[in-house]
């Protein structure tokens, strides 16, 4: 098979919108600073340029009624609220920005970053496909990540993509919604679509129903003869689709209504054995260039009151390489707080083997600061999954196939990333969920962690306080699902091998 190239999605589409800043003392400089609220460096530099332009904002709050309270003194339009962690998104000048950072009970002020899409699964190297065939979930069902839903932040989903249609012909996506933004992003919505509207062809994208694939996608026979299926084949789906075009007020929209929605994400009435409870979200996403956590972000709280409602996030780390000199690890995968994953991009060069290499895109942390480093491995070169060559990124794929269907010409295609590492991940989230329903995202992340198999490609394992062994570049090593199963409910059996039919290569593996 030959190697797809790797993608970038760039976001700047809506940057000319808001011209960066005036010269404020905002970041920290040598010159005295106004008192007031600590400001992101981000919206620093983009107010250093601004002029007479005007620029979008996220006050954050001792509350919420704080955070509306000055954005109002300071003559800020007002936009989006994200009501469980008190903060608004505004829109304004370089002068009102600063006013609003003086008002009383502010915190910290934000600006919306530009974010790209982390593209760049083998369910063989994992034991992701022998955990579905031997184990059993809670219920006695195949561990197949029935009873979870998983939400999809990306660019949308084709909800009518065969890799999604059930044996009944139902599809895998229970709940399609859509954000929807006005043309300066400070007021956002999240819009039911239904259950049919391809978000993501409108969108121009293709990532997002790639992503998905990757999760859930159902047992399918390509007319080739070769058999995929997700990670997590019994999973259902929530998307929420963002577009091609992504700004940070845009993602933490779909974030909050995960946190106000997750535990019926159908809505109220629609049983949980039709729409299962949100206990992951996958975010294959993060600003260009890496950088550092950011603990008073808006992203940043939403992920931390997720984990404390029992959601787990996971996060591609990032595709720009390194050498372990600098850290260039997506900063909000960073967050130290448990049930928050950060995930590299392992290679098992198109053969099912465990002792592949890091690719070579996958992001670094900085060696020495463990913090940086990304918390685990998975496949995300070379995976085919759910695509349509009418869709923008899909038609970049080097490997497109011919779905079951007459109709489904190029339906699937080979694309490579952390993108395809994370959603990997969170389709195994799934699955130990459905083995042990009561477990919380610390207690995921530790039997994940605590059990990944040691590929020695890469850089050295270093002990870390906690016990184990990480790396810079694939931080405790490539994700094991029988063993992490076995960790999470104290199983000691070893369930049979489960065998890849010849030549199926990365991501085409024996249901």
């Amino acid at each position: 098979m030959r190697r797809p190239a790797r993608l970038s999605l760039a976001c700047a589409a809506a940057a000319a919108l808001l011209a960066p800043a005036l010269p404020l003392a905002l970041a920290g400089s040598a010159t005295a600073e106004p008192a007031g609220a600590r400001v992101q460096d981000f919206l620093a530099d983009q107010l250093a340029d601004l002029g007479a332009g005007e620029a979008v904002v996220m006050v954050h709050g001792t509350d919420l009624a704080a955070a509306e309270a000055a954005v109002d003194a300071a003559g800020l339009t007002r936009g989006t609220a994200f009501e469980r962690i008190g903060v608004v998104v505004a829109r304004g000048t370089a002068a009102e920005i600063e006013a609003a950072r003086t008002q009383p009970g502010v915190t910290y002020l934000e600006g919306n970053r530009p974010i790209t899409f982390q593209q760049e699964t083998s369910n063989v190297a994992t034991r992701g496909a022998e955990a579905v065939a031997t184990l059993k979930g809670a219920d006695g069902s195949a561990l197949d990540g029935s009873g979870v839903s998983v939400g999809v932040i990306d660019s949308g989903i084709d909800p009518t993509h065969p890799y999604f249609r059930e044996a009944v012909g139902s599809s895998a996506v229970v709940s399609n919604q859509k954000v929807v933004c006005d043309l300066f992003e400070i007021a956002c919505t999240v819009q039911d679509v239904g259950p049919l509207v391809d978000t993501d062809t409108l969108a121009a994208g293709g990532h997002g129903t790639h992503v998905s694939g990757i999760v859930a996608g159902r047992p399918t026979t390509l007319s080739d003869g070769a058999q995929l299926q997700g990670a997590a084949p019994g999973a259902k789906l929530v998307s929420l689709a963002t577009g091609a075009v992504l700004f940070i007020v845009g993602a933490d929209t779909a974030l909050e209504w995960v946190l106000e929605n997750h535990e019926a994400p159908c809505g109220e009435g629609v049983p949980a054995t039709v729409c299962p409870p949100i206990k992951v979200t996958n975010n294959s996403y993060g600003p260009s260039g890496g950088g550092e956590f950011d603990p008073e972000s808006a992203t940043a709280k939403l992920q931390r009151a997720l984990a404390a409602e029992g959601v787990l996030t996971v996060w591609a780390a990032g595709n720009d390489g390194g050498d372990g000199s600098a850290n260039v690890v997506n900063p909000d995968s960073q967050d130290p707080t448990p049930g928050i994953l950060s995930v590299a991009s392992y290679f098992d060069q198109d053969t099912g083997t465990r002792d592949g290499v890091v690719s070579d895109y996958s992001s670094r942390g900085e060696a020495g600061r463990q913090a940086t480093y990304p918390d685990l491995s998975a496949p995300g070169e070379a995976i085919t999954s759910s695509c349509r060559l009418t869709m923008p990124i899909c038609g970049t794929g080097l490997d497109p196939r011919n779905g079951p269907g007459l109709l489904d010409v190029g339906t699937f295609n080979t694309i490579s990333g952390t993108s395809m590492a994370a959603p990997h991940v969170a389709g195994i989230v799934a699955q130990l969920f459905e083995a042990k329903p009561t477990a919380t995202p610390a207690e995921i992340e530790a039997a994940l962690k605590g059990t990944t198999y040691k590929f020695t490609d890469g850089a050295a394992y270093e002990p870390t306080d906690g016990g184990l062994t990480t790396s810079f570049d694939k931080g405790t090593g490539l994700v094991d699902v029988v063993a992490a199963v076995q960790a999470l409910v104290g199983a000691t059996a070893e369930p049979t091998t489960v065998r890849t039919k010849p030549g199926l290569g990365k991501g085409r593996t024996k249901p």
